[in-house]
């Protein structure tokens, strides 16, 4: 059989109980972007059950008879970023939160990274928007040839260069040197390689779509190695690979966009005959959820569910195609960080009756249910957190 497991990266459905914790309470990314657009049109995922999900938004829309499987999931890890939200649903319980520097980084970090890169210092070093941070010291990187530092709530060494002036290979590898220090008591979640261009039509400087994420690696007791174990193939679409640091993954495919990215999963549901298809669609947290662009994420909402009967349509009696998010990123919310909600749960197969699954109590409850299909080991992970009963 085949798996299409979907993630659409931080369409989170509704604030958790814990989400004042992380100074997110009353966040609901998909719910405010309903109420915001009343008329938005996604009657694909709505049939699939998203508006009949426990305890959502009202604005999302319900339907009379959905026709998928439909649920919640809680978070259990310590985190509301996309590696502890991936790494949970393929069994990992990451119980201390990653190390963050709202302040920017200390000496300890930067200095050395600085002498082993070979470069002449670095500019920013602070807690900034990605696209931001390059329009006010675009020109002077240029001029000086120092990349751009910064961060955010997350854990994450983000280091911005001009593919023109400083080369992609060359902040591909000080991003290589970064990943490597960052490890022990500097230990970073991702270090992410963030290249730029100069804006041929107007003045300023556009991200481009090679971004290349550096993330530790996830060890071996989750489902994606055991996978591996049992020779199924896994093939990643998108930022996947870089999450597991291509743990498990026998193909990886980049993407340069949402529509590309679901251009990729059909391509590889062409060719794939077993296995597991692991797709991540990026720019629901990178383009309109971190911009807090509510009609972008609204107009992507759309242009996914407008292609969804593509997926569908090439799945074959046996397949499985699981829909979920690893976070939110409510467009509407206070800053421009990820917000700790509960993620939607939507799976669809031609035989599969639809029901109710409730509100589960770990991302990982996929990644089970993928295990059990595919006859591996059980996920070692807990199912118990604060205010969240697992059905």
């Amino acid at each position: 059989m085949r798996v299409v497991w979907i993630v659409l990266d931080s369409v989170g459905i509704g604030a958790m109980p814990d989400a004042a914790e992380f100074h997110d309470a009353g966040a609901d990314t998909l719910g405010h972007i309903c109420e915001a657009y009343p008329e938005i049109r996604i009657p694909n995922l709505r049939s699939l059950g998203l508006g009949c999900i426990e305890g959502c938004n009202p604005s999302i829309g319900p339907v009379e008879q959905p026709v998928g499987v439909y649920g919640k999931a809680a978070e259990i890890s310590a985190g509301k970023d996309s590696v502890t939200g991936h790494w949970e649903m393929i069994g990992i319980h990451t119980k201390e939160p990653f190390q963050t520097f709202p302040d920017g980084f200390p000496e300890r970090i930067v200095k050395p990274f600085i002498e082993e890169a070979g470069i002449p210092g670095v500019l920013g070093n602070c807690v900034d928007s990605g696209t931001s941070i390059i329009q006010r010291l675009g020109k002077e990187h240029e001029e000086t040839g120092k990349p751009i530092l910064y961060t955010s709530q997350d854990s994450v060494f983000q280091i911005a260069a001009s593919e023109e002036t400083f080369g992609l290979d060359r902040l591909y590898r000080i991003c290589e040197i970064a990943r490597k220090q960052l490890m022990g008591e500097n230990l970073m979640a991702r270090v992410i390689a963030r290249p730029f261009v100069r804006e041929k039509e107007k003045e300023g400087y556009v991200r481009t779509t090679n971004r290349h994420d550096y993330a530790i690696p996830p060890g071996n007791e989750n489902l994606l190695f055991y996978l591996k174990e049992q020779n199924v193939p896994v093939v990643s679409v998108g930022k996947i690979y870089d999450l597991f640091s291509g743990c498990g993954i026998t193909k990886a495919v980049k993407t340069k966009g949402n529509m590309d990215g679901v251009d990729r999963t059909l391509e590889e549901m062409d060719t794939l005959s077993e296995g597991l298809l692991f797709t991540n669609l990026v720019e629901f947290d990178s383009t309109w959820g971190h911009r807090r662009d509510v009609k972008g994420y609204k107009e992507g909402l759309e242009a996914f569910d407008e292609r969804l009967p593509e997926i569908i349509n090439k799945l074959r009696r046996e397949d499985l195609l699981i829909i979920t998010a690893d976070h939110g990123c409510d467009p509407s919310y206070i800053g421009t960080d990820h917000t700790r909600e509960y993620v939607p749960i939507l799976l669809y197969g031609k035989d599969l009756p639809a029901a109710d699954l409730g509100i589960r109590g770990t991302f990982a409850d996929l990644g089970e249910t993928v295990g059990q299909l595919f006859g591996v080991r059980h996920l070692p992970i807990g199912t118990e957190i604060a205010g969240v009963k697992r059905r």
